[in-house]
């Protein structure tokens, strides 16, 4: 059992028994485009490059054959799982039966580790080619917007939108999102001036009263990762640029262990992974801390 169940013993007055603050499961899976998969790896989307028209200059001239750029990009699959017992005597000295936010907080735990996932697929290697044998590195000279010096400024997802829209990303029927954490939200406030007309819509996303500005819908997420120089990899993209592979859904199993004296054991597992379906489609964005 569980080391730490007798701090749930009844204590005080007390009839619930409470989640310690953190994040309740994956906060990010929504934002991406998904697909149910079976076997060692699956190919998440076949890409076709752009091609270029020719022009005719003559009457009954030979059909041009123009050859049309294919790649693919693949997601593979990690399997996660997380288990806990509690013993009849814990049962007994609680007044609710802890197995119901056992395997809540199993859920979501497995929900922070599939928005890991998401986050190492945004910003690093894609697995890409013909079997998914090749790493396609994240294009940091493109797609990539330096810290300057700053936390998250208006001037940063000016550069974010401008990025996505110049690499042809249908913005008006390709969601926008990007994902921060408490810290670039106030650097926001921070930045905008009393009399701008952003001031409001602002104080209202860091109130939580609205979620999005500029056209990208904020995804509140403190996972985020920092780079060499410990400064902040918050990263904007398109719907379609995010790909989650679901082999086995977060799902909890409660059985007794009768090898355990008949405990109760909470089990929770998940398979999945997740990829960036291509690089123009994702913007990465340094914050200073």
């Amino acid at each position: 059992m569980s080391e730490f169940v007798t701090t749930a013993f009844v204590q005080q007055y007390t009839t619930n028994v409470q989640l310690l603050l953190q994040q309740k499961g994956s906060k990010l899976r929504d934002f991406c485009t998904m697909g149910s998969y079976t076997g060692k790896a699956a190919k998440a989307v076949e890409q076709i490059g752009a091609v270029t028209a020719q022009k005719k200059t003559s009457r009954h001239s030979d059909t041009p054959l123009i050859s049309t750029p294919h790649d693919a990009r693949w997601v593979f699959p990690e399997d996660y799982e997380w288990a806990d017992m509690i013993d009849d005597q814990d049962k007994l000295r609680m007044l609710i039966d802890p197995t119901s936010p056992y395997a809540q907080n199993g859920a979501y735990a497995l929900g922070r580790s599939l928005d890991d996932a998401i986050i190492t697929a945004a910003l690093g290697s894609a697995q890409t080619g013909e079997n998914g044998s090749t790493a396609t590195p994240f294009a940091t000279a493109t797609q990539s917007i330096a810290v300057g010096g700053t936390g998250l400024t208006i001037a940063k997802l000016r550069q974010a939108k401008r990025i996505l829209m110049a690499n042809e990303v249908d913005v008006e029927n390709d969601p926008l999102y990007i994902a921060v954490t408490a810290t670039q939200i106030d650097n926001l406030l921070g930045t905008t001036e009393v009399i701008s007309a952003d001031y409001n819509t602002v104080k209202a996303l860091v109130q939580g009263q609205v979620d999005s500005f500029m056209g990208f819908k904020f995804v509140h997420c403190e996972r985020l990762g920092v780079d060499g120089s410990g400064d902040r990899r918050c990263f904007a993209w398109a719907k379609s640029g995010l790909h989650v592979g679901m082999w086995n859904d977060i799902n909890a199993k409660i059985t007794e262990r009768a090898d355990k004296s008949y405990a109760t054991q909470v089990y929770v597992k998940g398979t999945f992974g997740a990829t960036r379906v291509e690089e123009k489609k994702v913007v990465e964005i340094i914050c200073d801390l």
